[in-house]
């Protein structure tokens, strides 16, 4: 050993550092593989998974190690500032070697949660301390303790191995060292590129498999957060992943693709403003958004799902119960941009979390406080997580009614009041607007069902133990929810309010499926005063449900929307859903032909079977993968292009 470190000089503790560090990244994603055995098998990828998985490691060494190895080869010594360069590196070594461990650490329990390696999300996190530590504190003390384990003995090690690797070592005369600088600048480089094409090396490059899991196995965690956090820097568009289409033949496929007549459009500077006429030419009616928490179809007996929502059917039972509805993403941000805005998706983040978007962009609720409607947002935990505080106000809600101002709430959790709670906030809310003879937009949000799946005791029979698992929750949050119905049904606001009832989103996009269309699946139902029974079996998307809303509320108006008023006939021909999970888009039509896009112009078509919950390769007429680019590159162009803004061009239209 003293041979290779003589001969090393003071690139010894370099090499060896890196040597641990690879052989730890390779440790864990041989765990990940085994633990993921069938799905690697599945994909072909046991090879693919290690030889790719090495590169990006080497690649990971490099970005570490090539600063510091430029640094040290120039300086070091047994001089006073070698001394300090010494220090230095020993704690860049100990952190480095810390921040590997702890990531790959943290990995199973974040692929559980998301089927992903951490990601943006991971980062989105850390930028609410409290209620994600509440969160970890309640359902995750195992985790914890196991990350602050690994953290202490990492940083002990890592601190004993950098004192070793770091003693009498051998130093170049001062002629070699730029020498070896120079060498050091272009093995570092070389390798954090791995490639001589003109883009260094990125995920694209060593992803493989259509499993969006096993292409991240094929990372390392340190990589993918640090991707991620590069990607953050900068607003993802569309244009950036999926090929190319000029401008006019998006616009001309997007208007062919809405449910209007060529007449409703106003403004050609806004190609998607358009007059809609609502149905309903009555008074004007409030409308209430029951946005429940990551509650997919498949906890729902009507849709097939477990029996765990019986209050959810018998809502389908009562009212305009949506059998193919399905959400636009995975996130709560992204039901919620669907759900306020009936804005298309996009790679990039919910318009909910952008800055261009923070004001001037059209919601609803700025629709309906033109009309004097009284507009805001009831959610039991702290409405600026997620930036939702910031987006409301800054686009036409006016009352955020959230945690602080519940009083003396029954139970708290980790995400604040209770689903009882919020909907006894929600009524007492309503039933005073009534009283002042307002009209009202309500968006109400609910939380219990999110891990760790805190909820009261006492209020349901358990479906499984432990008492905190997801199905409890979910058992839980329709119970609330039917009793917040009964509640409402008795109150003078039923017969003057429109309610739907959706999830913004499954609770898992899990699966092999580059987009698993069956975790997009979601319940939506509509329901309230004058609203008669109506089972739907047409496809459509949550972006279809505020203009349906808006009809039935007798709300006539100019908006950009490009979804579907559902009151209406919609030709089959134009029925779709459109799913965004990460960097690809998936457009389904009504026969469940599917078109996806993946990063790097890749598109593939299928054909969906709804049972099984698979694609089957299949070929498909030109036109429909021409309108599902269109949509796919639509709601960044919007964005970039300002389509959704300048407010001042929305309007009422009168009775």
């Amino acid at each position: 050993m003293q041979h290779l470190k003589n001969k090393l000089g003071p690139l010894y503790p370099i090499v060896i550092a890196s040597i641990v560090i690879l052989f730890t990244y390779t440790l864990s994603r041989l765990g990940l593989a085994i633990w993921q055995g069938d799905r690697v098998s599945e994909a072909n990828g046991w090879i693919r998974v290690f030889t790719s998985g090495l590169r990006i490691d080497i690649a990971s060494v490099c970005y570490l190690f090539v600063l510091p190895s430029l640094i040290f080869s120039l300086l070091s010594g047994g001089h006073i500032i070698g001394r300090i360069c010494t220090l230095g590196l020993r704690i860049w070594i100990t952190i480095g070697l810390w921040l590997v461990v702890y990531m790959e650490v943290a990995t199973p329990a974040f692929i559980i949660e998301y089927d992903l390696r951490p990601n943006r999300l991971f980062i989105e996190y850390l930028i609410y301390p409290k209620e994600v530590f509440s969160m970890l504190w309640m359902g995750y003390k195992t985790e914890l303790f196991i990350g602050l384990l690994a953290s202490t003995l990492t940083l002990i090690f890592g601190w004993k191995l950098s004192g070793a690797i770091t003693t009498n070592l051998t130093y170049p005369k001062w002629y070699w060292r730029p020498v070896i600088a120079l060498l050091v600048i272009a093995i570092g480089l070389a390798g954090a590129r791995s490639t001589l094409g003109h883009r260094p090396l990125n995920p694209a490059m060593v992803a493989f498999a259509s499993d969006p899991l096993i292409n991240d196995i094929t990372l390392n965690s340190t990589y993918s957060l640090a991707f991620a956090a590069k990607q953050m820097k900068s607003e993802q568009s569309a244009e950036d992943f999926y090929p190319e289409m000029d401008e006019e033949n998006i616009i001309s496929e997007i208007k062919s693709s809405i449910n209007l007549d060529q007449a409703a459009y106003v403004n050609d500077d806004y190609p998607t403003l358009a007059n809609h006429v609502a149905s309903y030419q009555g008074k004007s009616k409030n409308i209430v958004i029951l946005l429940l928490e990551s509650h997919g179809a498949r906890y729902v007996k009507s849709l097939g799902g477990q029996d765990l929502s019986p209050n959810l059917d018998k809502l389908y039972q009562e009212g305009w119960g949506f059998e193919r509805l399905y959400a636009t993403g995975t996130r709560s941000v992204r039901g919620i941009e669907a759900m306020t805005t009936g804005f298309s998706p996009t790679p990039s983040r919910a318009v909910v979390k952008l800055g261009k978007s923070q004001t001037n962009f059209f919601t609803i609720a700025h629709l309906l406080k033109e009309q004097q409607y009284h507009t805001q947002f009831i959610y039991g935990g702290e409405s600026h997580f997620d930036n939702m505080k910031s987006f409301f106000l800054g686009n036409g809600f006016v009352d955020m009614q959230d945690l602080p101002t519940f009083k003396k709430p029954s139970f708290v959790g980790s995400w604040g009041a209770s689903d009882e709670d919020l909907y006894n906030k929600a009524d007492q809310q309503f039933s005073s607007l009534t009283r002042q003879k307002k009209p009202f937009f309500s968006l109400v949000f609910s939380s219990s069902n999110h891990s760790p799946f805190e909820y009261p005791e006492n209020t349901i029979e358990h479906y499984n133990e432990p008492s905190a698992t997801r199905e409890n929750a979910v058992k839980y949050a329709d119970y609330a929810l039917g009793k917040f119905i009964e509640k409402a049904k008795k109150s003078d606001y039923w017969n003057d309010t429109i309610f739907i009832a959706v999830a913004d989103h499954d609770s898992r996009a899990s699966g092999s499926l580059a987009v698993p269309i069956g975790h997009f699946k979601i319940p939506g139902v509509i329901f309230g005063g004058g609203i008669e029974h109506k089972s739907d079996n047409r496809l459509i998307s949550n972006i279809d449900l505020i203009p349906t809303l808006l009809s039935l509320a007798g709300i006539s108006s100019q908006n950009p929307m490009i979804g579907h008023d559902l009151t209406k006939s919609v030709p089959v021909e134009k029925q779709r859903a459109m799913m965004q999970r990460g960097n690809n888009f998936a457009w389904m039509t009504n026969d469940n032909e599917v078109v996806i896009f993946e990063p790097g112009e890749k598109v593939i078509t299928y054909q969906y079977d709804a049972k099984l919950d698979t694609l089957t390769g299949k070929e498909l007429d030109e036109s429909i993968i021409k309108r599902a680019h269109a949509n796919a590159l639509w709601g960044s162009l919007a964005f970039s292009k300002d389509y959704y803004c300048e407010q001042e061009t929305y309007q009422i239209l009168p009775k």
